[in-house]
Protein backbone atom coordinates (compact mmCIF):
# COMPACT_ATOMS: atom_id res chain seq x y z
CA UNK A 1 0.00 0.00 0.00
CA UNK A 2 1.06 3.48 -0.94
CA UNK A 3 3.13 5.06 2.25
CA UNK A 4 1.15 8.26 1.90
CA UNK A 5 -2.43 6.01 2.08
CA UNK A 6 -0.85 4.42 4.77
CA UNK A 7 -0.03 7.52 6.95
CA UNK A 8 -3.24 8.75 6.33
CA UNK A 9 -5.18 5.92 7.19
CA UNK A 10 -3.26 6.03 10.49
CA UNK A 11 -3.33 9.71 11.53
CA UNK A 12 -7.91 9.36 11.13
CA UNK A 13 -7.81 6.58 13.05
CA UNK A 14 -6.02 7.74 16.04
CA UNK A 15 -8.71 10.77 16.04
CA UNK A 16 -11.91 9.04 15.49
CA UNK A 17 -10.51 6.84 18.30
CA UNK A 18 -9.82 9.75 20.45
CA UNK A 19 -13.19 11.22 19.63
CA UNK A 20 -15.00 8.14 20.83
CA UNK A 21 -12.71 8.33 23.74
CA UNK A 22 -13.42 11.73 24.62
CA UNK A 23 -17.59 11.16 23.74
CA UNK A 24 -17.31 8.13 26.30
CA UNK A 25 -15.41 9.73 28.88
CA UNK A 26 -17.57 12.28 28.99
CA UNK A 27 -20.62 11.18 30.82
CA UNK A 28 -18.41 9.80 33.43
CA UNK A 29 -17.01 13.08 33.78
CA UNK A 30 -20.23 15.25 34.02
CA UNK A 31 -21.91 12.67 36.43
CA UNK A 32 -20.94 14.26 39.77
CA UNK A 33 -22.17 18.06 38.08
CA UNK A 34 -25.41 16.78 36.24
CA UNK A 35 -25.99 13.01 36.65
CA UNK A 36 -25.90 9.94 34.59
CA UNK A 37 -29.38 10.65 32.54
CA UNK A 38 -30.93 11.26 29.06
CA UNK A 39 -30.31 14.53 29.17
CA UNK A 40 -26.85 14.03 29.79
CA UNK A 41 -25.96 11.84 26.82
CA UNK A 42 -28.50 13.67 24.34
CA UNK A 43 -26.59 16.86 25.22
CA UNK A 44 -23.09 14.84 25.31
CA UNK A 45 -24.16 13.15 21.82
CA UNK A 46 -25.49 16.38 20.23
CA UNK A 47 -22.95 18.72 21.12
CA UNK A 48 -20.01 16.43 19.85
CA UNK A 49 -22.00 15.68 16.23
CA UNK A 50 -22.17 19.33 15.89
CA UNK A 51 -18.95 19.92 17.15
CA UNK A 52 -17.26 16.87 14.28
CA UNK A 53 -19.81 18.53 11.52
CA UNK A 54 -18.72 22.42 12.07
CA UNK A 55 -15.33 20.97 11.99
CA UNK A 56 -15.47 19.12 8.84
CA UNK A 57 -16.61 22.05 6.94
CA UNK A 58 -13.69 24.44 8.99
CA UNK A 59 -11.30 21.80 7.76
CA UNK A 60 -12.44 21.76 4.32
CA UNK A 61 -11.93 25.21 4.21
CA UNK A 62 -8.02 25.36 5.34
CA UNK A 63 -7.34 22.17 3.49
CA UNK A 64 -7.92 23.84 0.64
CA UNK A 65 -6.12 27.08 1.29
CA UNK A 66 -2.93 25.73 3.37
CA UNK A 67 -2.57 22.05 1.90
CA UNK A 68 0.51 21.43 3.46
CA UNK A 69 1.69 18.89 6.50
CA UNK A 70 2.25 21.49 9.03
CA UNK A 71 -1.47 22.81 8.79
CA UNK A 72 -2.24 18.62 9.89
CA UNK A 73 0.06 18.77 12.40
CA UNK A 74 -1.52 21.59 14.38
CA UNK A 75 -4.76 20.50 13.99
CA UNK A 76 -3.24 17.46 15.91
CA UNK A 77 -1.36 19.42 18.29
CA UNK A 78 -4.47 21.63 19.08
CA UNK A 79 -6.72 19.03 19.18
CA UNK A 80 -4.24 17.75 21.80
CA UNK A 81 -4.36 20.95 23.85
CA UNK A 82 -8.39 20.66 23.40
CA UNK A 83 -8.42 17.48 24.77
CA UNK A 84 -6.32 18.27 27.85
CA UNK A 85 -8.59 21.22 29.06
CA UNK A 86 -11.69 19.05 29.35
CA UNK A 87 -10.63 17.85 33.09
CA UNK A 88 -9.53 21.61 34.20
CA UNK A 89 -13.27 23.06 32.41
CA UNK A 90 -14.52 20.13 33.89
CA UNK A 91 -13.53 21.18 37.69
CA UNK A 92 -13.91 24.98 37.20
CA UNK A 93 -17.41 25.40 35.51
CA UNK A 94 -18.70 21.61 36.48
CA UNK A 95 -20.87 23.38 39.39
CA UNK A 96 -21.35 27.04 37.85
CA UNK A 97 -24.77 28.29 39.53
CA UNK A 98 -26.86 28.90 35.92
CA UNK A 99 -30.23 30.24 36.67
CA UNK A 100 -32.02 28.30 33.62
CA UNK A 101 -33.52 25.21 32.95
CA UNK A 102 -32.18 21.52 33.68
CA UNK A 103 -31.61 20.40 29.87
CA UNK A 104 -30.41 24.17 28.99
CA UNK A 105 -28.03 23.80 32.01
CA UNK A 106 -26.76 20.71 30.80
CA UNK A 107 -26.20 21.91 27.51
CA UNK A 108 -24.28 24.65 28.35
CA UNK A 109 -22.16 22.96 30.03
CA UNK A 110 -21.62 20.41 27.42
CA UNK A 111 -20.96 22.55 25.02
CA UNK A 112 -18.18 25.08 26.97
CA UNK A 113 -16.16 21.59 27.75
CA UNK A 114 -16.65 19.64 24.52
CA UNK A 115 -17.68 21.68 21.76
CA UNK A 116 -14.09 23.00 20.64
CA UNK A 117 -12.22 19.45 21.21
CA UNK A 118 -14.51 17.89 19.02
CA UNK A 119 -14.51 20.92 16.39
CA UNK A 120 -10.64 20.73 16.11
CA UNK A 121 -10.98 16.85 15.72
CA UNK A 122 -13.26 17.18 12.62
CA UNK A 123 -11.32 19.82 11.64
CA UNK A 124 -8.20 16.36 10.58
CA UNK A 125 -10.00 13.88 8.03
CA UNK A 126 -10.74 16.91 5.31
CA UNK A 127 -6.75 17.58 5.76
CA UNK A 128 -5.73 14.79 5.66
CA UNK A 129 -7.60 13.73 2.44
CA UNK A 130 -6.52 16.98 0.67
CA UNK A 131 -3.47 16.09 1.29
CA UNK A 132 -3.83 12.17 0.12
CA UNK A 133 -4.92 12.51 -2.82
CA UNK A 134 -3.15 12.76 -5.83
CA UNK A 135 -4.48 10.63 -8.73
CA UNK A 136 -8.35 12.12 -9.17
CA UNK A 137 -8.85 8.46 -10.81
CA UNK A 138 -8.96 7.32 -7.61
CA UNK A 139 -10.25 9.57 -5.84
CA UNK A 140 -13.18 6.87 -4.51
CA UNK A 141 -10.79 4.17 -3.53
CA UNK A 142 -8.60 6.57 -1.33
CA UNK A 143 -11.28 8.31 0.61
CA UNK A 144 -13.25 5.21 1.00
CA UNK A 145 -10.01 3.51 2.59
CA UNK A 146 -9.58 6.70 4.47
CA UNK A 147 -13.01 6.93 6.12
CA UNK A 148 -13.28 3.38 6.39
CA UNK A 149 -9.90 3.49 9.15
CA UNK A 150 -11.59 6.33 10.70
CA UNK A 151 -14.72 4.84 11.38
CA UNK A 152 -12.66 1.69 12.86
CA UNK A 153 -11.18 3.98 14.84
CA UNK A 154 -14.37 4.87 15.97
CA UNK A 155 -15.40 1.07 16.35
CA UNK A 156 -12.48 0.04 18.41
CA UNK A 157 -12.46 3.86 20.03
CA UNK A 158 -16.15 2.58 21.93
CA UNK A 159 -15.35 -0.96 22.47
CA UNK A 160 -11.87 -0.27 24.29
CA UNK A 161 -13.08 2.72 26.62
CA UNK A 162 -16.73 1.17 27.40
CA UNK A 163 -14.95 -2.35 28.35
CA UNK A 164 -11.08 -1.46 29.20
CA UNK A 165 -9.86 1.78 29.46
CA UNK A 166 -12.31 3.74 31.68
CA UNK A 167 -11.64 1.05 34.41
CA UNK A 168 -8.09 0.41 34.33
CA UNK A 169 -7.11 4.02 33.65
CA UNK A 170 -9.81 6.22 35.16
CA UNK A 171 -11.17 9.18 32.94
CA UNK A 172 -8.83 12.13 33.88
CA UNK A 173 -5.42 9.96 33.28
CA UNK A 174 -7.53 8.67 29.81
CA UNK A 175 -7.88 12.23 29.03
CA UNK A 176 -3.89 12.60 29.65
CA UNK A 177 -3.49 10.10 27.74
CA UNK A 178 -5.37 10.92 24.68
CA UNK A 179 -3.94 14.49 24.41
CA UNK A 180 -0.82 12.80 24.95
CA UNK A 181 -1.39 10.84 22.01
CA UNK A 182 -2.42 13.77 19.69
CA UNK A 183 0.59 16.14 21.02
CA UNK A 184 2.77 13.03 19.81
CA UNK A 185 1.25 12.46 16.95
CA UNK A 186 1.68 16.13 15.56
CA UNK A 187 5.18 15.46 15.51
CA UNK A 188 4.85 12.29 13.84
CA UNK A 189 2.41 13.22 11.19
CA UNK A 190 2.68 17.02 11.15
CA UNK A 191 6.79 17.31 8.96
CA UNK A 192 8.09 20.09 11.91
CA UNK A 193 5.34 22.17 12.19
CA UNK A 194 6.68 24.41 14.75
CA UNK A 195 10.14 24.51 13.45
CA UNK A 196 11.87 24.07 9.87
CA UNK A 197 15.23 23.19 11.48
CA UNK A 198 16.96 20.21 12.33
CA UNK A 199 15.87 16.75 14.35
CA UNK A 200 17.03 18.39 17.48
CA UNK A 201 14.87 21.31 17.63
CA UNK A 202 11.70 19.92 17.03
CA UNK A 203 12.84 17.08 19.71
CA UNK A 204 13.46 19.99 22.39
CA UNK A 205 9.83 21.68 21.33
CA UNK A 206 8.23 18.49 23.04
CA UNK A 207 10.42 18.30 25.77
CA UNK A 208 9.43 22.06 26.27
CA UNK A 209 5.58 21.35 25.69
CA UNK A 210 5.57 18.12 27.47
CA UNK A 211 7.21 20.17 30.71
CA UNK A 212 4.61 22.99 29.89
CA UNK A 213 1.42 20.41 29.97
CA UNK A 214 2.71 19.11 33.30
CA UNK A 215 3.21 22.08 35.28
CA UNK A 216 0.07 23.95 33.67
CA UNK A 217 -2.40 20.53 33.47
CA UNK A 218 -0.98 17.96 35.93
CA UNK A 219 -3.24 19.24 38.82
CA UNK A 220 -6.59 18.72 36.89
CA UNK A 221 -5.76 14.61 36.47
CA UNK A 222 -5.44 14.14 40.05
CA UNK A 223 -9.23 13.62 41.40
CA UNK A 224 -10.63 16.59 43.59
CA UNK A 225 -10.86 14.36 46.90
CA UNK A 226 -12.19 15.79 50.17
CA UNK A 227 -9.07 15.11 52.85
CA UNK A 228 -10.84 12.44 54.36
CA UNK A 229 -10.89 10.31 51.16
CA UNK A 230 -8.92 7.36 51.69
CA UNK A 231 -9.83 5.22 48.54
CA UNK A 232 -10.89 6.38 44.85
CA UNK A 233 -11.84 3.53 42.03
CA UNK A 234 -13.63 4.40 38.83
CA UNK A 235 -15.38 0.68 38.14
CA UNK A 236 -17.24 -0.07 35.13
CA UNK A 237 -20.33 1.34 36.50
CA UNK A 238 -19.91 4.11 39.01
CA UNK A 239 -16.64 6.61 40.57
CA UNK A 240 -15.79 4.89 43.91
CA UNK A 241 -14.70 6.65 46.80
CA UNK A 242 -14.44 5.53 50.50
CA UNK A 243 -13.88 8.40 53.38
CA UNK A 244 -13.91 8.39 57.40
CA UNK A 245 -17.21 9.64 58.49
CA UNK A 246 -18.03 10.90 62.18
CA UNK A 247 -21.03 9.06 63.54
CA UNK A 248 -22.56 8.38 67.18
CA UNK A 249 -21.91 11.90 68.14
CA UNK A 250 -18.65 12.32 66.75
CA UNK A 251 -17.24 9.75 69.22
CA UNK A 252 -16.59 7.17 66.07
CA UNK A 253 -15.46 7.82 62.78
CA UNK A 254 -17.73 5.26 60.23
CA UNK A 255 -16.98 4.23 56.86
CA UNK A 256 -18.97 6.47 54.07
CA UNK A 257 -19.40 5.04 50.45
CA UNK A 258 -19.73 7.59 48.24
CA UNK A 259 -21.02 6.74 44.23
CA UNK A 260 -20.75 9.11 41.95
CA UNK A 261 -21.34 12.43 43.87
CA UNK A 262 -23.76 10.81 46.45
CA UNK A 263 -23.11 9.13 49.86
CA UNK A 264 -24.91 5.74 49.78
CA UNK A 265 -24.09 4.36 53.07
CA UNK A 266 -22.61 5.21 56.45
CA UNK A 267 -21.02 2.12 58.05
CA UNK A 268 -19.80 1.20 61.51
CA UNK A 269 -17.62 -1.71 60.57
CA UNK A 270 -17.86 -2.69 64.23
CA UNK A 271 -21.52 -2.77 64.26
CA UNK A 272 -24.13 -3.67 61.91
CA UNK A 273 -26.74 -2.55 64.20
CA UNK A 274 -26.06 1.38 63.52
CA UNK A 275 -28.51 2.35 61.15
CA UNK A 276 -27.60 6.51 59.90
CA UNK A 277 -30.10 6.87 57.41
CA UNK A 278 -33.80 7.58 58.31
CA UNK A 279 -35.07 5.69 55.72
CA UNK A 280 -33.08 2.67 56.90
CA UNK A 281 -34.93 2.96 60.56
CA UNK A 282 -37.99 2.84 58.68
CA UNK A 283 -36.93 0.00 56.78
CA UNK A 284 -35.57 -1.60 60.77
CA UNK A 285 -39.21 -0.75 61.56
CA UNK A 286 -41.30 -2.14 58.82
CA UNK A 287 -38.98 -5.61 58.92
CA UNK A 288 -39.69 -5.85 63.21
CA UNK A 289 -43.05 -5.17 63.02
CA UNK A 290 -43.51 -7.69 60.19
CA UNK A 291 -41.33 -10.06 62.38
CA UNK A 292 -43.47 -10.53 64.76
CA UNK A 293 -46.29 -12.73 63.20
CA UNK A 294 -43.30 -14.10 60.54
CA UNK A 295 -41.52 -17.51 61.46
CA UNK A 296 -38.87 -16.78 58.89
CA UNK A 297 -37.42 -14.22 57.19
CA UNK A 298 -36.14 -14.51 52.89
CA UNK A 299 -35.26 -10.96 51.45
CA UNK A 300 -33.80 -9.86 48.15
CA UNK A 301 -32.75 -6.25 47.67
CA UNK A 302 -32.31 -4.66 44.44
CA UNK A 303 -29.32 -2.70 44.92
CA UNK A 304 -26.89 -3.42 47.80
CA UNK A 305 -24.64 -0.13 48.01
CA UNK A 306 -22.49 -0.89 51.58
CA UNK A 307 -25.03 -3.46 52.33
CA UNK A 308 -25.65 -1.60 55.47
CA UNK A 309 -29.36 -2.52 56.22
CA UNK A 310 -28.47 -6.55 54.58
CA UNK A 311 -25.83 -6.90 57.32
CA UNK A 312 -28.38 -5.12 59.86
CA UNK A 313 -30.45 -8.16 59.16
CA UNK A 314 -27.97 -10.79 59.11
CA UNK A 315 -27.25 -9.87 62.80
CA UNK A 316 -30.48 -9.47 63.94
CA UNK A 317 -32.36 -12.04 62.80
CA UNK A 318 -29.71 -15.51 62.49
CA UNK A 319 -31.24 -18.16 59.57
CA UNK A 320 -32.37 -15.23 57.38
CA UNK A 321 -32.19 -15.82 54.01
CA UNK A 322 -30.72 -12.71 52.34
CA UNK A 323 -30.30 -12.05 48.86
CA UNK A 324 -28.30 -8.57 47.35
CA UNK A 325 -28.59 -7.90 43.58
CA UNK A 326 -25.53 -5.33 43.14
CA UNK A 327 -24.67 -4.90 39.47
CA UNK A 328 -20.95 -3.57 40.20
CA UNK A 329 -18.71 -6.27 41.91
CA UNK A 330 -16.31 -3.75 42.77
CA UNK A 331 -19.03 -2.11 45.01
CA UNK A 332 -19.28 -5.63 46.87
CA UNK A 333 -15.33 -6.44 46.65
CA UNK A 334 -15.26 -2.75 48.87
CA UNK A 335 -17.79 -3.96 51.41
CA UNK A 336 -16.18 -7.34 52.14
CA UNK A 337 -12.71 -5.26 52.43
CA UNK A 338 -13.30 -2.26 54.40
CA UNK A 339 -17.32 -1.97 55.19
CA UNK A 340 -17.33 -4.73 57.85
CA UNK A 341 -19.02 -7.57 55.55
CA UNK A 342 -17.11 -11.00 56.23
CA UNK A 343 -15.99 -13.02 53.72
CA UNK A 344 -17.93 -15.65 55.99
CA UNK A 345 -21.31 -14.19 55.37
CA UNK A 346 -24.56 -15.77 54.67
CA UNK A 347 -25.64 -13.30 52.19
CA UNK A 348 -25.66 -14.05 48.73
CA UNK A 349 -24.41 -11.81 46.37
CA UNK A 350 -25.63 -11.37 42.54
CA UNK A 351 -23.36 -9.05 40.61
CA UNK A 352 -25.91 -8.44 37.84
CA UNK A 353 -28.38 -5.68 36.66
CA UNK A 354 -31.65 -5.93 38.92
CA UNK A 355 -34.38 -6.37 36.44
CA UNK A 356 -32.35 -9.49 34.60
CA UNK A 357 -31.41 -11.42 38.04
CA UNK A 358 -35.43 -10.65 38.71
CA UNK A 359 -36.55 -11.90 35.14
CA UNK A 360 -35.01 -14.50 35.75
CA UNK A 361 -35.30 -15.95 39.28
CA UNK A 362 -37.16 -19.20 39.60
CA UNK A 363 -38.49 -18.69 43.62
CA UNK A 364 -41.09 -17.70 42.76
CA UNK A 365 -43.25 -16.41 45.79
CA UNK A 366 -40.58 -16.93 47.91
CA UNK A 367 -39.73 -13.83 49.73
CA UNK A 368 -41.03 -12.15 52.68
CA UNK A 369 -39.17 -8.66 51.78
CA UNK A 370 -38.04 -7.36 48.21
CA UNK A 371 -36.14 -4.02 48.73
CA UNK A 372 -35.78 -1.61 46.29
CA UNK A 373 -32.90 0.27 46.88
CA UNK A 374 -31.23 1.88 43.62
CA UNK A 375 -32.84 4.53 43.62
CA UNK A 376 -30.82 8.00 44.05
CA UNK A 377 -31.91 11.51 43.35
CA UNK A 378 -29.94 12.15 40.19
CA UNK A 379 -29.76 8.69 38.47
CA UNK A 380 -32.42 6.29 38.30
CA UNK A 381 -32.66 3.52 36.75
CA UNK A 382 -35.96 3.53 34.67
CA UNK A 383 -36.05 -0.28 33.73
CA UNK A 384 -36.66 -0.25 37.39
CA UNK A 385 -39.89 1.92 37.71
CA UNK A 386 -42.29 -0.03 35.52
CA UNK A 387 -45.56 -1.87 35.58
CA UNK A 388 -43.58 -4.87 33.96
CA UNK A 389 -41.17 -4.73 36.25
CA UNK A 390 -42.76 -4.30 39.03
CA UNK A 391 -45.36 -7.60 38.25
CA UNK A 392 -41.96 -9.59 38.11
CA UNK A 393 -41.12 -8.11 41.67
CA UNK A 394 -44.90 -9.28 42.92
CA UNK A 395 -44.76 -12.77 41.26
CA UNK A 396 -41.19 -13.25 43.61
CA UNK A 397 -43.08 -11.78 46.76
CA UNK A 398 -44.96 -14.45 48.98
CA UNK A 399 -48.94 -13.46 49.27
CA UNK A 400 -48.29 -10.85 51.84
CA UNK A 401 -45.02 -9.89 51.46
CA UNK A 402 -43.69 -6.02 51.20
CA UNK A 403 -42.02 -4.81 48.58
CA UNK A 404 -40.33 -1.62 50.12
CA UNK A 405 -38.68 1.14 48.39
CA UNK A 406 -37.14 4.25 48.81
CA UNK A 407 -37.27 7.55 46.42
CA UNK A 408 -36.31 11.23 46.62
CA UNK A 409 -39.22 13.61 45.76
CA UNK A 410 -41.19 16.20 46.90
CA UNK A 411 -43.98 14.48 48.57
CA UNK A 412 -46.42 17.73 47.60
CA UNK A 413 -44.91 18.78 44.63
CA UNK A 414 -42.69 16.08 42.79
CA UNK A 415 -43.83 14.41 39.47
CA UNK A 416 -42.24 11.41 40.09
CA UNK A 417 -43.10 9.94 42.92
CA UNK A 418 -46.86 10.54 42.12
CA UNK A 419 -46.10 8.18 38.88
CA UNK A 420 -44.63 5.39 40.57
CA UNK A 421 -47.53 4.85 43.17
CA UNK A 422 -49.67 5.13 40.54
CA UNK A 423 -47.58 2.39 38.63
CA UNK A 424 -47.72 -0.11 41.89
CA UNK A 425 -51.40 0.66 42.48
CA UNK A 426 -51.49 -0.89 38.76
CA UNK A 427 -50.08 -3.27 39.55
CA UNK A 428 -50.74 -4.88 43.65
CA UNK A 429 -54.18 -2.29 43.97
CA UNK A 430 -55.29 0.77 45.13
CA UNK A 431 -54.76 1.06 48.90
CA UNK A 432 -52.09 -1.62 48.92
CA UNK A 433 -49.61 1.01 48.17
CA UNK A 434 -48.74 3.38 51.34
CA UNK A 435 -45.97 5.90 51.79
CA UNK A 436 -44.18 6.35 54.49
CA UNK A 437 -42.40 10.03 55.10
CA UNK A 438 -39.90 11.52 57.84
CA UNK A 439 -42.49 14.17 59.64
CA UNK A 440 -46.08 15.05 59.08
CA UNK A 441 -45.50 18.80 58.09
CA UNK A 442 -45.55 17.89 54.25
CA UNK A 443 -44.82 21.26 52.93
CA UNK A 444 -41.92 21.65 55.43
CA UNK A 445 -40.42 18.52 54.46
CA UNK A 446 -39.75 19.89 50.72
CA UNK A 447 -37.45 17.16 48.85
CA UNK A 448 -36.84 14.45 51.01
CA UNK A 449 -36.35 10.94 51.08
CA UNK A 450 -39.53 8.79 51.57
CA UNK A 451 -40.76 5.28 51.84
CA UNK A 452 -43.34 3.32 49.72
CA UNK A 453 -44.55 -0.18 50.49
CA UNK A 454 -46.75 -2.12 48.20
CA UNK A 455 -47.78 -5.17 48.82
CA UNK A 456 -50.33 -7.73 47.16
CA UNK A 457 -52.56 -7.90 50.37
CA UNK A 458 -53.93 -4.81 52.36
CA UNK A 459 -52.42 -3.45 55.36
CA UNK A 460 -53.36 -1.78 58.56
CA UNK A 461 -50.87 0.64 58.59
CA UNK A 462 -52.35 1.74 61.91
CA UNK A 463 -51.31 -1.35 63.25
CA UNK A 464 -47.91 -0.75 61.92
CA UNK A 465 -47.77 2.79 63.53
CA UNK A 466 -48.71 1.17 66.99
CA UNK A 467 -46.54 -1.72 67.00
CA UNK A 468 -43.01 0.99 66.28
CA UNK A 469 -44.48 3.22 68.19
CA UNK A 470 -44.82 0.77 71.55
CA UNK A 471 -41.01 0.36 71.20
CA UNK A 472 -39.52 0.81 74.26
CA UNK A 473 -36.55 3.48 74.84
CA UNK A 474 -37.10 4.19 70.68
CA UNK A 475 -38.33 6.99 68.71
CA UNK A 476 -40.62 5.90 66.08
CA UNK A 477 -39.07 7.67 62.36
CA UNK A 478 -41.54 6.65 59.94
CA UNK A 479 -44.88 8.53 59.87
CA UNK A 480 -47.46 7.15 57.77
CA UNK A 481 -49.27 8.91 55.32
CA UNK A 482 -53.14 8.35 55.93
CA UNK A 483 -54.51 6.79 52.45
CA UNK A 484 -57.20 9.38 51.96
CA UNK A 485 -54.46 11.75 52.48
CA UNK A 486 -52.37 10.28 50.21
CA UNK A 487 -55.32 9.97 47.45
CA UNK A 488 -56.29 13.86 47.78
CA UNK A 489 -52.10 14.30 46.81
CA UNK A 490 -52.16 12.12 43.99
CA UNK A 491 -55.30 13.55 42.37
CA UNK A 492 -54.12 17.13 42.22
CA UNK A 493 -50.98 15.92 41.22
CA UNK A 494 -50.49 15.08 37.16
CA UNK A 495 -49.11 11.07 37.02
CA UNK A 496 -49.09 8.53 34.86
CA UNK A 497 -48.82 4.87 34.84
CA UNK A 498 -44.95 4.16 33.56
CA UNK A 499 -44.25 1.64 31.15
CA UNK A 500 -41.35 0.15 29.17
CA UNK A 501 -42.74 1.75 26.41
CA UNK A 502 -43.35 5.09 27.89
CA UNK A 503 -41.03 5.68 30.96
CA UNK A 504 -39.78 9.58 31.03
CA UNK A 505 -38.06 9.38 34.36
CA UNK A 506 -35.67 12.13 33.34
CA UNK A 507 -38.25 14.37 32.84
CA UNK A 508 -40.19 13.87 36.03
CA UNK A 509 -36.90 13.88 38.29
CA UNK A 510 -35.49 17.03 36.35
CA UNK A 511 -37.03 19.58 39.15
CA UNK A 512 -35.05 17.51 41.80
CA UNK A 513 -31.77 18.44 39.67
CA UNK A 514 -32.69 22.13 39.71
CA UNK A 515 -33.40 22.57 43.32
CA UNK A 516 -30.00 20.89 44.05
CA UNK A 517 -28.76 24.03 41.86
CA UNK A 518 -31.19 26.55 43.84
CA UNK A 519 -33.37 27.49 41.02
CA UNK A 520 -36.75 26.45 39.74
CA UNK A 521 -38.45 26.19 36.21
CA UNK A 522 -39.37 29.04 34.50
Amino acid sequence: MNPVVVKANLVVFIASFCTLVIELVAGRIMAPYVGVSLYTWTSIIGVVLAGISIGAWIGGILADRYPRPSTLGWLLFLSGLGALTIAPLTDLIGAAPLQTTLMLRILLLTTAIFFVPSTLLGMISPVVVKLTLDNLSRTGNVVGKIYAFSTLGSIIGTFATGFFLISWMGTRSLLLAMGAVLIVSAFLFGGRFMKRGAAAISAAAVLSVGAFLFAAFGYAYRPLLDEKVYYYKESDYFTIKLMKYPIKGGTVEGEALILDNLIHSINDVSDPAFLDYDYIRIYEELVGWQMQSRASLDALFIGGGGYTFPRYMEAAYPGARIDVVEIDPEVTRIVHEHLGLPRSTTIRSFNEDGRWFVMNSKDQGRYDFIFGDAFNDLSIPYHLTTREFAHQMKALLKPDGLLIANLIDSVTEGLFLPSYIRTLEDVFGKGNVNLLVLAPELQRLGIATCVVVASPRKWDMRDFARAAEGREGRRMTAHVLPQERLQEILSGRPSMVLTDDHVPVDNLTAPIFEARYGYKRR
